[in-house]
């Protein structure tokens, strides 16, 4: 029986389901999960490409704000990276980090990253779960918390519903289902402005990941970076929100027809996060991701390429130049202000 026909099956008996419940079956379901089967979905192959596998020099620029961090900590110091991949983002920020951290954590829900993540080398988990307190360093999650499970609302004057998942016909639909109380209450703190029908997608998920993180946490920092915004600037994409879905790099189909076929994300709501961050007796700080990696010297390591790009043409070397010159501009395209530039790096300091 297909993804389909269990969502199917399972609203035919027990009745409209939670966005939540489907996001949760879509994504992860260890059969037919877009994440929970198949094969690994960031890479060039794959069906998406994150910083990290753009350049090795973001884990290059990050691991500087890590070794810094690490560096006002005492032994032991971890630093884990969930949502690992392949390993992409983590080999280049501990090559940058010195001295080493006595442990490194690789966590990733999919199968095949961690086999592939094991195959490296790593310590391996597949939840922040398994990660017993207390944690001494640094946590990353990069492009994570945008595929957690949430839940679907809408402005209804000025109140709230939420959308759930019902049948029309043999075909998934939306269908308009009473705000529960937990629902409400975010909404109403941090949806920020929306107009009377607008979309909001509801991150319950990430308010708690983000909690779990702080309570492993002993001392150290946790860095999230992702697309997204605070709820001022998602204003606009209120209209019709901002769930979509995405499958062989590029924007797939409506995320109802194919589960378990695509990727399921959103934008994050970053006021959201430095919200639970500072409820929970964190500091926390928001930076887009160009300036955040100009601050830890990306944009001076460029100087340096170019300078060795001019270096290799006054001695003709045209392979050496052309490696480099390619080098530069994936590098590049990291600080781009309306694509990777523009993403968020939150950093919460405990």
């Amino acid at each position: 029986m297909s993804l389909l026909e269990r969502i199917r099956t399972e609203i035919v008996q027990s009745g409209a389901m939670p966005f939540e419940r489907f996001m949760e079956l879509a994504l992860y379901d260890p059969d037919d999960g877009f994440f929970g089967s198949g094969p690994l979905r960031s890479t060039k192959a794959g069906d998406f490409l994150t910083s990290p596998e753009v350049s090795p020099w973001f884990g290059r620029t990050l691991g500087r704000y890590v070794g810094d961090r690490l560096a006002t900590l005492g032994a032991p110091r971890v630093v884990v990276d969930v949502g690992a991949g392949s390993g992409s983002l983590l080999e280049p920020l501990l090559a940058a980090v010195a001295p080493l951290p006595e442990r490194a954590v690789a966590i990733d829900a999919s199968p095949a990253a961690r086999r592939a993540l094991r195959d490296s080398g790593y310590e391996t988990l597949s939840d922040l779960h398994q990660l017993a307190a207390p944690v001494r360093g640094v946590v990353v999650a990069n492009e994570l918390l945008d595929n957690l499970p949430m839940r679907l609302a809408a402005r209804v004057g000025d109140g709230w519903e939420e959308r759930w998942i019902g049948l029309e016909g043999t075909a998934l639909g939306l269908v308009a289902a009473p705000a529960r109380v937990e629902t409400a209450e975010w909404l109403d703190r941090y949806a920020g402005p929306v107009i009377d029908g607008g979309i909001v997608e509801v991150q319950l998920a990430a308010h708690d990941w983000l909690l779990r993180a702080l309570a492993l946490l002993e001392s150290g920092s946790i860095v999230v970076i992702d697309y997204g915004a605070t709820a001022e600037e998602l204003e606009p994409r209120r209209t019709i929100g901002t769930l979509r879905t995405y499958r062989a790099h590029h924007l797939g189909p409506d995320p109802l027809l194919e589960p378990g076929a695509t990727d399921i994300t959103a934008d994050v709501n970053f006021s959201a996060l430095l919200g639970a961050a500072r409820d929970a007796g964190a500091s926390a700080a928001l930076h887009r991701q160009d300036d955040f990696l100009v601050a830890h010297g990306l944009r001076d390591r460029l100087a340096e390429l170019r300078e060795m790009e001019l270096e290799h043409a006054r001695g003709a070397d045209a392979m050496a130049r052309l490696h480099v010159r390619s080098e530069i501009k994936d590098a590049e395209t990291l600080l781009h202000p309306r694509g990777l530039g523009d993403f968020r790096v939150l950093i919460v300091e405990k």
